[in-house]
Parts: structure tokens; C-alpha cells; sequence
């Protein structure tokens, strides 16, 4: 006898320790096919560890009989949050906001189509509106937002309050380059970038002039290192070894262009159809110009990024949402690639807990790329 998605007796909770590896046990049919099943388990419980998640911050969730005993219920419907930093901006006054992203939305297939999955969205959607809300720490005074990332198209998730922003992404083939002027970056680099990133962001946002609320997740190296870290995990699972590369440089101070980027894993290596692919976490121009000069830096990061998705056996490397410099800039660069417009995977989607709506039209989310994904 299955309960109403709607009783009152199903309340939302975190899981115990062993019910959350009965949870990964289940999901990974769904996401862990690239790796064996400890090594896919062993990745999740060390991924609840790393600086951007530990001491609260990533929180698991589960749908739950409030009668019934732990480690001795039934999980209907379970999922994850994690708190990320972010900036808003409104006419140029700058906020650090925290800003709450969902994942691994998941429901045990002998639950399916009872509506569980959507009774925790709603419950969730609710409390993250002040979750671990905290006016004496920096950037925890408010929740501007939660988002999440869709892989079951659009409307599902805009039906219970996520909104669809842009999700489109460029894409380029795997190509080994012989001789390229960029230079690679390595773990121990990445922090320093990150501050000067964030630094300038901000900046950015300060000059916002426009009606709009721009948000923006912040590019900080704890962001960066978990994508980093979780790519380690896969990598060592799959070919024995964790890539050096992480992402590459070009240019001398103040005109700098870099990238970071992380191998995504989603199936078999040798499989076309895994679409394994090499992700741009975040593209930085210090010098934002439409440039013949700028031009000829951004080609050298990409055929660098193509080269690493060759040396990896990805099937393409993938850039989320360029804006029209980039997109200016990459006419100039004489590469080949072909422009995505998600309508089913990846769709980035928010929830906004500020004045209005929410919408497109009202919210200008701010370097909309793969780093803010979870």
C-alpha cells in the first residue's frame, strides 16, 4: 500500500548515514555507469568532505513516513542541496547572498508516477527560501535564489517553480594540436585566478546600470575545486590516473586569457553515445575587447581544450552560454563548432525568492557557465 503524494503523514528529512547509501546504491543505475559501483559510492562519500561541502555545506533529503523507523522506512523520493556564494546587484549595489543549488533529484523506480518526487520539490523549493540563513556570516544573510539543472527538459521543473534560463552551449571536436602558445594551468595555479576573478566580478556588477538584478554565482576556488576534485575521482577509477591539466593561460598581465575545465564522465570511455565530454568550467578575458589580439588568445585555449578532450577520449569539449564578445571573438579565431540549444539535458533553472518573478526578463544571471553546475 503506497501513501497519497499529498498525506500528511510524508515529511521531508535527512537521511541517515545508511540510508543515504541505499540511495546511492539505487541512482547508480542512473549516473554512475562510467565507473564501477564502489568506486561510484566511494566518489559521492568523499565528494560530502571537500571544502565546498563540508561542515553543512551540501545537505541530503529524503521524503519520508513520519511514523515509520529510521534505517527502517521506505525513501520515497531523495535529492541534495548544496550553498554556494553569490553576488546580486541592483542598480549597482552588490550583495554577497547565498544562493542554494539542488541535485540528484532522484525517485526509486518502483515509486515512480505517484507524485513523490513532486511532493519534495515543493517541500524543498519552500525551505530552502531560509535555509541556513545566518545575518553574523558573510554572504548567509540572505537566500537570493535555488537553482537546479534539468535533465528531463523544461517543463517539469518551471511547473514547480524553477524557471528555465539559457542553455545553450558551443561545441567543439576533440583535435590533437602539436605546438600551442598557451600555458597549462595545474591545481596549485587555480586559487590565485580565482580571487582575481571574483575581485573583477564584482566590479562588474557594481556597474550594472540597467532595471535588471544581475546574479551571479561566484567562480571561488572552492567551486572550482570540487569540479576539479570530482574529475580526480573519475579519472582514477577510469584510466588509473588523475589528469595535471586543468585548464590553460595565454598573455601577459592585464590582458590575460584563461579557461578552466573538467572531463565529464557519463558512460563508457570507448562509447560515442556516453557523451563524455571535456566541460569549460569558466572562460576569463581580463581585457574584455573585441580584438584581432583577443581573438588569437581565445583560439589558443580552445585548440589547448580540444588537444586535453583528444589526449582523454572525450567526444567533444563544450562552453555554456558565451556572450557576444566570446561569441564576436570566436568568428575571428577561424575555428569550427557547432551551437547547442539544450531543450532536455542541463537545463539551468531558478527559483528566485527576491521581488517578482524570477524571469528572464527580470534576472540577468551572470556567467551562466558549466562551473555552476551541480
Amino acid at each position: 500500500m503506497f501513501p497519497d503524494a499529498n498525506s500528511p503523514d510524508l515529511i521531508l528529512v535527512h537521511p541517515t548515514p545508511e540510508e543515504k547509501l541505499k540511495t546511492w546504491e539505487l541512482s547508480y543505475q542512473n549516473w554512475g555507469k562510467a565507473l564501477s559501483k564502489s568506486d561510484y559510492i566511494g566518489r559521492e562519500k568523499y565528494l560530502a568532505t571537500v571544502p565546498l561541502t563540508a561542515e553543512g555545506g551540501i545537505s541530503y533529503w529524503c521524503l519520508v513516513d513520519k511514523n515509520a523507523e529510521p534505517n527502517n522506512r521506505e525513501l520515497y523520493a531523495t535529492c541534495e542541496t548544496i550553498r554556494k556564494r553569490a553576488l546580486l546587484s541592483n542598480n549597482g549595489a552588490v550583495s554577497d547572498v547565498a544562493v542554494h543549488a539542488i541535485g540528484s533529484v532522484f525517485c526509486d523506480p518502483k515509486y515512480r508516477g505517484r507524485k513523490y518526487a513532486s511532493r519534495m520539490l515543493t517541500e524543498v523549493g519552500q525551505l530552502l527560501r531560509t535555509y541556513q540563513i545566518d545575518p553574523k556570516v558573510t554572504g548567509r544573510g540572505q537566500v537570493a535564489a535555488s537553482i537546479l539543472f534539468s535533465d528531463i527538459g523544461k517543463k517539469y521543473y518551471a511547473n514547480h517553480g524553477w524557471l528555465p534560463f539559457p542553455s545553450a552551449h558551443i561545441a567543439f571536436q576533440p583535435r590533437k594540436s602539436t605546438s600551442n602558445d598557451a600555458t597549462p594551468l595545474k591545481a596549485s595555479d587555480i586559487s590565485e585566478l580565482c580571487a582575481l576573478d571574483v575581485a573583477s566580478l564584482r566590479k562588474q556588477l557594481e556597474q550594472a546600470s540597467d532595471s535588471k538584478t544581475h546574479m551571479a554565482l561566484l567562480p571561488d576556488y572552492d567551486t572550482i575545486q570540487w569540479h576539479h576534485l570530482r574529475e580526480d575521482c573519475m579519472s582514477r577509477g577510469i584510466f588509473g590516473k588523475a589528469p595535471e591539466i586543468k585548464g590553460a593561460i595565454i598573455g601577459e598581465k592585464g590582458a590575460r586569457v584563461w579557461a578552466y575545465w573538467t572531463r565529464g564522465y557519463y558512460g563508457p570511455i570507448d562509447n560515442p553515445e556516453s557523451g563524455n565530454a571535456l566541460h569549460i568550467l569558466r572562460l576569463v578575458l581580463e581585457s574584455e575587447v573585441d580584438s584581432q589580439e583577443n581573438a588569437d588568445k581565445l583560439k589558443s585555449i580552445l585548440t589547448f581544450a580540444q588537444s586535453e578532450a583528444e589526449a582523454w577520449k572525450m567526444v567533444d569539449v563544450q562552453y555554456w552560454n558565451p556572450t557576444k564578445l566570446i561569441t564576436d571573438l570566436l568568428h575571428k579565431t577561424g575555428l569550427e563548432y557547432k551551437e547547442v540549444d539544450r531543450e532536455e539535458e542541463s537545463i539551468t533553472s531558478l527559483m528566485w525568492y527576491g521581488e517578482g518573478k524570477g524571469t528572464t526578463d527580470e534576472v540577468e544571471w551572470v556567467g551562466n557557465e558549466k562551473y555552476g553546475w551541480c
